[in-house]
Formats: structure tokens, sequence, C-alpha cells
């Protein structure tokens, strides 16, 4: 008999209190050895600690469960690891933004636009920038979510051969062109061949190719997963195939469609090359998207940042944390939406 046989036998597991203390340990050897060798630095210390806290963890694991657990616990740790170091990432984004963000932010902030103010002014606000996202996001997302929708319905419910297999082809290459082609395209096409001008519209339909073959596949993923039981109980019953994809397939598949919705529009929310094309950007409050030139947050934030005057920065770092608080409310709102959509049902 192996020794992980008989460990394994005996029942023997490695508990928290000992698996802590083992790990802190390691941290105290790492400590000591910083302490009387050249070694310094925090970040050096951080990654010297981790390493010895891992190893005298997965040490005791051995020596307590046997060689066959520690692949099972070193699997373990990576992936804790793993996700610490995105949330340290995306944490340390957050904080950051808002640490800088809020020191610009004021009622004149949200009430005020940049009509006549200076780089050095203070008075300054984004009110017709947050008005500019809004109505664009907003037009763009009445565009393509319909559009995707009826795309992905097609694809799962009734599209085959070779028809099907190119429109699949076109959405992935969409997938993966860059946001400045859309916002080309759109000024091409839009503002130069059709003389339209720069418009919140224009901008609205450079985003909304931006976010078609996102929705798209999103929504095809989730309504292939809806089980092939529902729709032949619903066929059972005489109800048409349109029916039952609008009655039984799409409420089903609603919350993956929505969550794929809310990244489709976090995507865009931010761009800012295929607004320069189509937007343009504008100083005063515009509140008509279709006749034009619109300012919105990813242009406030630019025009800002680019500034030499410590003000101006301030200014982008507080359009930035409004930026990042709209998109996070859009999210809650949709999540709450979709569970009060799930509780009905």
């Amino acid at each position: 008999m192996s020794v992980d046989q008989a460990v394994l036998l005996q029942g023997r597991r490695l508990d928290r209190p000992r698996a802590i203390g083992t790990s802190a340990a390691g941290l105290a050897v790492a400590l000591v050895l910083f302490a009387v060798t050249p070694l310094q630095g925090r970040a050096d210390f951080v990654v010297v600690g981790y390493l010895f806290a891992v190893g005298a963890y997965l040490l005791a694991a051995a020596r307590t469960e046997g060689r066959r657990s520690v692949v099972d616990r070193l699997v373990g740790v990576l992936m804790v690891t793993a996700v610490a170091v995105c949330l340290m990432g995306l944490g340390a984004v957050l904080v950051y933004t808002a640490a800088r963000g809020v020191k610009a932010m004021s009622g004149d902030f949200f009430t005020h636009s940049m009509a006549g103010v200076g780089p050095r002014d203070t008075n300054g606000g984004a009110y017709h920038s947050i008005l500019g996202t809004l109505e664009q996001v907003l037009l763009a997302t009445l565009i393509s979510v319909p559009t995707g929708l009826l795309v992905a319905v097609y694809l799962t419910e009734y599209g085959r051969g070779w028809i099907a297999a190119a429109v699949r082809a076109l959405i992935d290459m969409m997938v993966g062109i860059p946001s400045i082609v859309a916002g080309l395209f759109v000024f091409a096409f839009w503002v130069l061949a059709l003389h339209q001008g720069f418009s919140g519209l224009a901008a609205a339909i450079a985003l909304s190719i931006i976010m078609l073959p996102i929705i798209v596949r999103s929504a095809e993923e989730m309504i292939k997963l809806v089980p092939a039981n529902l729709r032949e109980a619903s066929y059972a019953l005489g109800i048409p195939r349109w029916r039952t994809v609008l009655r039984v397939v799409l409420p089903t598949a609603s919350a993956g469609i929505t969550t794929g919705v809310m990244l489709a529009i976090a995507r865009v929310t931010g761009e800012t090359a295929p607004l320069l094309l189509t937007a343009f950007g504008f100083d005063s409050i515009h509140r008509d998207p279709f006749h034009g030139p619109q300012s919105s947050l990813p242009l406030f934030v630019f025009s800002q940042a680019g500034s030499a005057f410590t003000t101006a920065v301030n200014r982008a770092w507080a359009g930035a944390l409004t930026l990042i608080v709209v998109v996070l409310l859009l999210t809650v709102a949709a999540r709450l939406v979709t569970r009060r959509n799930r509780l009905v049902a």
C-alpha cells in the first residue's frame, strides 16, 4: 500500500487553522529573509511572500493528505490567485478613478456645460456630455437590439444552409472590426455621401454597428440553451412556431439576452474614436440628436484630458467616474428588470 493510499484510508485532512498557520509560517520565513538579506522592495516581498506561503501550504497538505491532494489544492490556489489579481486590477482602476474624479464633482458639473468655459475655469460641467451619451446610447440600443434579436432568432430557429452560414461568418467578422472602422464607414456614407452632417444619430449608427454582433452572438447562444422540450410541448399544443419563439423561447432566455445587451451597451458607452468622426463634439447643450454636432462623455474626457491645465484634467477624471457610474446604473437596472420578470414568470 502506498503512502497516498494509507493517508486516504486514515481520512486525514488539512483543517483550516493548520492551513492558515502554515501559510503564515511561510510568510514569516519570507519576512525574515528580507530582514537578513539584501532583498528589499514591496513588490518583491509580495511575490516572495506569496511563493513561500503557498509552498508551505502545499507542503503541509502533502504531509497530511498525501501527494495526490497537492495537485488539487495547487489548482485551487492558482484559480483563487487569478480571481484576486483580476479583482485587484479592477478595484485599483475604480478606486483611483473615484479618488481623482470626486475632486472636480459638484452641482455645477452636472448642471452646466462647457460653453464659454476656459481650461483654467472651475465652473464648467458635463451636463451636455451626459445628455449626449444617454441619447446616443439609447438610439444605438433601439437600432441594434431588435435587429440583433431578429438575426439571432433566424439563425437558431429558421436559418439553414449556406445563407445561415454566411450570416454567421459575417457576424464573426464584425466582432473583430475595430471601432474606428465603424466610425469611418458612417462618416463616409452618412456624413459625406448622404450629406447628413455630424449628429448624435450618426454616432448612434456607428455604435449600433459595434453593438450588433455582440447582441447577435450572445442572444444566439442563450436561445440555444433553451431546452428542446419546451418547444416540443408548445408545438404539441398546436401553437405556431413564431408564437412559441415569442412567448416561450425568448422569455426563457431573457436573463442571458439581457446580460448580452448590457455587455454591448457597456462596450460602446466608452467608445471615443467613432464619435470623433460622427458626433464631432459640441461644448454647448444640444438636445436634438438628429441635427448638428453633439458631445458625449467619452469626447468630454478626451478633450479635457488633452489639456495642460490641472483643472481640465480633473474634469476629465470626473467625466470618467461619471461614465463608470452611468454604466453601473444601467447594469443594475437591467438586472432588477430581469429579476422581476423571472419572479413574475
